[in-house]
Formats: C-alpha cells, sequence, structure tokens
C-alpha cells in the first residue's frame, strides 16, 4: 500500500517561552501543503527500511517510520512489513516532513492491520515521535500550542490561493533556529491576525525565526523579497527551516527567479 506524506508550513509562528523540559511553547497555525514524499508499506518475512531520494542523515534505525513501527509492533504484535520512503520534501526546512512520514506511517500501519485505533490515540502515538508529528494525523489546519503539538480549531480557507515554496538546499538545525531567541508573548495574537483580510497579514503576521535566520542567510531573505516582489500578497519562512514560501491570488510560475539547484513546489492550496 502507498500513501503521500504531505508537508506544511507556518502561518505565523511565536516562540513563547522556555519550558523546564528543555523545549520552548511557541503559537502557530499549521497548514497543509500538497508537496509529499512517497511511504510504500508491503507483507514482509522480516522488518526491512529502505529510502531513496533525498539522503536521510543518520541511521535508518532513528527514522520516525522505523519508530513508529516499533511503537505499534511493541502494542499489537505487528507481522513484519518492509517500508519503502521515497524522500521529495526537503529536510531541515520548515516543513515537517520528517514528521510527515512517521505520522502517515501510523496512519497506515492503522490501516493495513485493522488496529481500529481513534484519532485521539493515533495523535498520542505521533506525540511520542516528535513535537509537530501528532498535527499530520488528522492534517487539518490548525491552531497549535504547547511545544506545537497540542491543537484547536481554526477558521482558515485558503483554497482559492495558490502557493510557491522555494528551498535553497540549507538545511537549518534546531539548536541554530533558537540560538539568540528571546521568547516572549507576541503584541497580537496569531488566531486574530489570521481573522483579518490577506492582504493585512504582512504588517502583523510574523515567524520569529526570521531575525536571525535572515541575518545569517541574507538569501534567504532575498527569497521573501523576490516573491513580494512578483505579487505573493503574502510571503513567510516556514517554520525554523530554510523553505520561503508565497501565497499568490492566481497561479504564478516562479522557477525562473531562482537558481536551478533550489528545490520548488508550486500548486494550488
Amino acid at each position: 500500500m502507498v500513501v503521500f506524506p504531505t508537508c506544511k508550513i507556518n502561518l505565523g509562528l511565536n516562540i513563547i517561552a522556555k519550558r523546564p523540559d528543555g523545549f520552548h511553547n511557541i503559537e502557530s497555525c499549521f497548514y497543509p501543503v500538497g508537496w509529499t514524499d512517497v511511504l510504500e508499506m508491503v507483507p514482509a518475512e522480516s522488518f526491512a527500511f529502505a529510502s531513496t531520494g533525498i539522503p536521510i542523515p543518520g541511521d535508518a534505525a532513528g527514522n520516525l517510520c522505523v519508530k513508529a513501527y516499533q511503537f505499534l509492533q511493541k502494542d499489537f504484535s505487528l507481522p513484519p512489513v518492509s517500508i519503502h520512503l521515497h524522500k521529495v520534501i526537503p529536510i531541515g526546512a520548515g516543513l515537517g516532513g520528517g514528521s510527515a512520514d512517521g505520522a502517515f506511517c501510523i496512519k497506515l500501519l492503522n490501516q493495513v492491520f485493522a488496529l481500529n485505533l481513534t484519532v485521539a490515540q493515533m495523535q498520542e502515538y505521533a506525540r511520542r515521535l516528535g513535537s509537530d508529528c501528532a498535527f499530520f494525523i488528522e492534517n487539518t489546519p490548525v491552531f497549535c500550542y504547547g511545544k506545537g503539538d497540542q491543537f484547536r480549531d481554526i477558521q482558515v480557507d485558503l483554497s482559492k490561493y495558490y502557493i510557491a515554496l522555494v528551498n535553497p538546499q540549507i538545511h537549518i538545525g534546531t539548536a541554530e533556529a533558537y540560538a539568540g531567541i528571546t521568547p516572549a508573548e507576541p503584541e497580537r495574537k496569531i488566531e486574530e491576525i489570521l481573522a483579518l483580510p490577506i492582504e493585512r497579514w504582512k504588517e502583523y503576521l510574523i515567524n520569529d525565526f526570521e531575525k536571525n535566520i535572515f541575518a545569517n542567510y541574507p538569501g534567504i531573505r532575498q527569497i521573501k523579497d523576490s516573491l513580494y516582489t512578483h505579487g505573493a500578497v503574502y510571503a513567510s519562512m516556514s517554520g525554523s527551516g530554510s523553505t520561503v514560501y508565497g501565497i499568490f491570488e492566481k497561479e504564478t510560475d516562479v522557477k525562473s527567479l531562482f537558481p536551478e539547484h533550489y528545490q520548488l513546489w508550486q500548486g494550488k492550496l
């Protein structure tokens, strides 16, 4: 069986406070986008995991798909499977691609083996994988808070807009992204800003990671500026990574604006 884990963008991202456990409390709106990996699972004599596409750093044993299988196998004595992940979504790019892979693996195991897990149960397994993994279980727009693993409904519909995502293939690690961040309550809440017309978002909707990352990587700031120059109604860096997205009122081809080694995805939201 094959599924297609999507990525997400952050509509605003505020770093609220440092937590006693070493993580940070954040506020953001997660919004799913159709740039996908490919995840295949088939029965096997023994468990196996392989990946193609973008090389995934680290040992395969640490991959979230492997961990997802191990969590569920421990509780449900699952038979062995062979998992093949074809990696397309850039890594360390603020798009949550790895988190999506782990969450979609949970959903796939639930379906293949008829485990009858509820959404809430799958989300709990996903939270054990990582802070934003639980979002991808339902994979619908939400306001998130806490470590990025707690959600409440939010009315944001961008279905009439188009999006371009531009990744300069710069990997930004979590520690680097948080270096120099001073947590603080925002002047305006993200939920209030997103209730405004999208044309007003540029005035108020910010990603707290941009200030330091733009200073360290001026080319990433230039991507954002270029998207605005070419008609984006809103543009921002996504998450703590290097991907910048632009939201457009009409379909806009931005490939010619950026070097060939950049990774791009364009489509309907």
